[in-house]
């Protein structure tokens, strides 16, 4: 099988070494496993069976050359498929992502509606490795608490899709109160420029909504979930860690959640949440992170490639 690796894909100006090593290592790992691995630079396209990128598109129109390369190549017009690299969904527990680099990797898509995760028979063995590496460890399920913490996701993210934040968070307070009569706590995403920008003005649309009020927070969700009841959340990464430390989950996007099994997705359940099999959705998410090591001596691929035809 033939697989090419677009450095370009990633701007030259790119601070994150992590990025390029993630190219790099990754057609490194193909050529150990013993099929054709090329990192190629330069943004013409090569006749492959996959091509690999870092991160994905959140829409067309936009005409940076290392964005149109890296559409070209999700369009498939020159492989069969694409191998995406995606943030770590474990990140909450080490913001540094060092020294393995666990990253998440899937073939065609970036979402679990979308794309080929390669976790449909998952091994215990790899959860444990992780958690032993990134000394994370599943707790009990917390039933004490006060307050509901909403987490906002940037505003324009990709994964947002086309919502508008302020909308998001007017809907979703406003469903919550429905039910609860708890504090809602909002968090905005903490690197949202955008958003913390505008926090005056978010914090006075939401006071339409009876005990609503906005973090002051800017560092570690630690802070915000002292004293929680429960984490809302639209479709990211950043429930995992609630939902791992044991903290009652809901989200408004299953499809594109990989969090859909472990969480609930109606308010009407908020004050008598029930509990889910996250030892099963750990071993699961487990299957598609894959740290540097495992890119360079092959194992990566390996397992991915049981998933695809050349």
């Amino acid at each position: 099988m033939k697989v090419v690796s677009y450095y370009d894909v990633v701007p030259a100006k790119n601070k994150s070494q992590e990025k390029f090593d993630i190219l790099t290592k990754f057609v490194q790992g193909v050529n150990a496993a013993g099929d054709t691995g090329i990192l190629h630079r330069g943004t013409n396209l090569i006749d492959a069976d996959v091509g690999v990128i870092q991160g994905w598109q959140h829409e067309r129109g936009k005409n940076a050359p290392h964005l149109r390369l890296r559409q070209s190549v999700i369009d498939c017009t020159s492989n069969k498929h694409v191998v995406s690299a995606d943030a770590n969904l474990f990140l909450y527990a080490n913001k540094t992502n060092k020294p393995h680099h666990y990253l998440r990797y899937s073939f065609d898509g970036v979402f679990p509606n979308t794309g080929i995760y390669c976790d449909t028979t998952p091994d215990p063995k790899r959860w444990q490795q992780i958690s032993r590496d990134c000394d994370i460890n599943l707790e009990p399920i917390k039933n004490k608490g006060k307050h509901i913490l909403v987490c906002a996701q940037r505003q324009g993210g990709w994964s947002l899709g086309k919502h508008k934040l302020i909308d998001w968070l007017l809907i979703t307070c406003t469903r919550i109160r429905q039910h609860s009569d708890r504090p809602i706590i909002v968090r905005l995403h903490p690197k949202d420029n955008e958003s913390n920008r505008q926090a005056n003005k978010i914090a006075q649309t939401l006071r339409k909504i009876n005990k609503v009020a906005l973090s002051s927070n800017r560092d570690s969700i630690e802070r915000d979930l002292i004293n929680c009841w429960a984490v809302v959340n639209h479709n990211s990464s950043a429930i995992v860690g609630p939902i791992i430390q044991g903290y009652h989950a809901f989200i408004t996007d299953p499809i594109t959640s990989q969090c859909a099994e472990v969480t609930h997705t109606e308010f009407e359940k908020i004050e008598s949440p029930q509990e889910f099999d996250r030892q099963c959705w750990l071993e699961r998410i487990s299957m598609f992170h894959w740290k540097f090591s495992e890119l360079e001596d092959g194992a990566c691929w390996k397992h991915m490639r049981q998933y695809i035809s050349s």
